[in-house]
């Protein structure tokens, strides 16, 4: 049994955001055979109960304030332009978690440190001496070059661009600091090793889910809602969803009377918001208990352009039992079979056709239903893939 120090930047319950649940889970295997001592940032819309959840399972958990404000992102952003570096990574500098880290350090004998994702891997360095893991959840610098690619207001684009380069050079010395980096995606292991010579060990470990614990929905009898649910605070949600709303929604609509496109997702923009006003469109924020939209839902959209590593709205939809319909960034590094449990295209008319033939063809919807949750249950079940864990922390 070893002792692990977990460094997390959310806490993980409930497990409703896609970071969220890859470190969930992971944690829930881990404990099962380690001693883990979780350490995350904590925010003001935490659930009193997060804390006490996790302590089911992990040895200890322990929290530091995340604070944000605009002040505090301004002065990351010229900090970012003096040092030459990226705002991302300077923007979560916490003088506190490295407080913390270094208590926790100093406290305790832990045989290893685990880093979710790039943001926590400046703090795991603060460890000396014991082995280093990091769980890359994407490769990030990718995140923002396609942001940059599909940018067209000049002065986002220049910042962005700044952004990748920056960050690109940031996360390619960073995994090679660690004795272990995992990657999501088959895909992100070869971007990420390519870079990081000489450098750690690689493994492949995909994001799963319990679809143990989630009963697939019972559709309404003749439903016409195109369903998206996602963190809209996100910039490649934000981006897939005004696409879909402004390219392919006219489409849909001139072909099928009576259809309807719900948004859920927490902390929308403006620009999101304002989708409301469109026919047809309803922006709805956060919503704690989906499942009514779920089973109203004739089909779940995943209009993505940009992005790394995996989406987990995908598996969720599998595991509801909802028609998928996605691009082929949006189904990056998920295994899949066009036409039987999820349709891709990539084009706005494309796009738009394939939502028609969900609506329009019933026996369609039903093969992608069935075969998306027989799907996720073989593929992408955490009972079964996360034992590859073990061989992280045999």
């Amino acid at each position: 049994m070893a002792k692990i120090l977990y460094l997390a930047q959310l806490l993980p319950y409930p497990a409703d955001a896609g970071p969220k649940v890859r470190i969930y889970h992971v944690l829930r295997h881990l404990a099962q055979r380690h001693e883990v001592t979780l350490l995350a940032f904590n925010r003001p819309d935490d659930p009193p109960q997060a804390q006490e959840h996790l302590r089911q399972f992990c040895a200890a958990v322990h929290t530091v304030p995340m604070v944000r404000s605009r002040s505090r992102d301004l002065r990351a952003l010229l900090l970012s332009l003096l040092k030459g570096g990226s705002f991302i990574i300077q923007r979560d500098e916490s003088r506190e978690m490295i407080q913390k880290v270094n208590q926790l350090l100093s406290e305790q004998t832990f045989d290893a440190v685990h880093a979710d994702q790039l943001w926590m891997a400046q703090y795991a360095l603060q460890a000396r001496g014991i082995r280093r893991v990091l769980d890359e959840h994407n490769a990030c610098f990718q995140i923002f070059q396609r942001l940059a690619q599909g940018e067209k207001n000049p002065l986002k684009r220049i910042f962005l661009e700044w952004e990748w380069r920056r960050l690109k050079a940031y996360e390619m010395k960073t995994c090679a600091r660690f004795d272990q980096v995992v990657t999501v995606t088959e895909e992100d292991r070869r971007t990420l090793q390519s870079g990081s010579r000489p450098g750690p060990e690689y493994s492949v470990i995909p994001i799963c889910i319990d679809p143990e614990q989630t009963s697939p929905v019972t559709p309404h009898p003749g439903a016409r809602d195109i369903l998206h649910l996602g963190t809209m605070f996100w910039l490649p949600n934000v981006e897939g969803v005004l696409w879909f709303a402004q390219q392919v929604w006219p489409q849909v609509r001139s072909q099928v009377p009576g259809v309807t496109f719900t948004i859920i997702g927490k902390r929308p923009p403006e620009a999101v918001r304002a989708l409301a006003t469109a026919g047809g469109v309803r922006v709805t924020g956060y919503i704690a208990d989906p499942r009514p939209f779920l089973e109203a839902a004739a089909a779940f959209v995943v209009p993505l352009h940009s992005g790394s590593g995996m989406r987990v709205k995908i598996l969720d939809a599998w595991s509801w039992g909802l028609p998928v319909i996605s691009t082929r960034t949006g189904a990056e590094g998920i295994r899949y079979i066009d036409g039987e449990n999820i349709l891709i295209a990539d084009t706005p008319e494309q796009f738009a056709q394939a939502v028609v033939r969900v609506l329009c063809d019933p026996q369609l919807a039903q093969r992608l239903r069935e075969n998306g949750r027989r799907w996720v249950e073989t593929q992408y079940n955490w009972r079964r893939v996360y034992e590859t864990w073990n061989e992280i922390y045999p």
